[in-house]
């Protein structure tokens, strides 16, 4: 008895650690290659604001974060450097400078959605049309899927 019961839980240990580990590498495997680095540099060149973003944010850790710059105008937001690989990651531009889940909770009611995120080594996004980016003063990049705080920038 006590022998099957080791074994369900090691069994099941390893199936949720397989698990785990495949919701965190699918979207490394699936996702399609961002942009290259001349279609980058072009899309930014008529950028209105710029901004970097960071790993050292309160809501960052080892598994979420952004690193780069990040370029605005107001059609085109484009980002040029590494997010950490995960599902579902979605644009957001804020009123306010957030860096945390819980802030950007906060304020969510009064952020925009921009765009889905599916590649992890830079990104073209279209402004929405009735979008004004003076309106807004930061960048975020959130995780839907878990409500992950990713990266944020504040670029005025």
């Amino acid at each position: 008895m006590i022998r099957w019961l080791v074994l369900l839980v090691s069994h099941g240990g390893m199936l949720a650690i397989g698990f785990a580990l495949g919701v965190y590498f699918l979207p490394i495997l699936t996702a399609p290659k961002g942009p290259d680095a001349a279609l980058l540099a072009e899309a930014s060149q008529s950028a209105e604001y710029q901004a970097a973003l960071t790993r050292d944010l309160k809501g960052s850790d080892f598994l979420h974060w952004g690193e780069g710059s990040i370029s605005l105008s107001q059609d085109k937001i484009v980002h040029t450097g590494a997010l950490s690989p995960g599902p579902d990651y979605k644009l957001y531009l804020v009123k306010e400078f957030v860096e945390d889940e819980a802030r950007f909770e906060a304020v969510r009611e009064s952020a925009v959605q921009i765009a889905d995120i599916n590649t992890f080594d830079g990104f073209i996004a279209d402004v929405p049309d009735g979008v004004n980016i003076e309106d807004y003063t930061t960048v975020l990049v959130w995780c839907e899927a878990f409500s992950e705080f990713i990266t944020a920038a504040k670029y005025r």
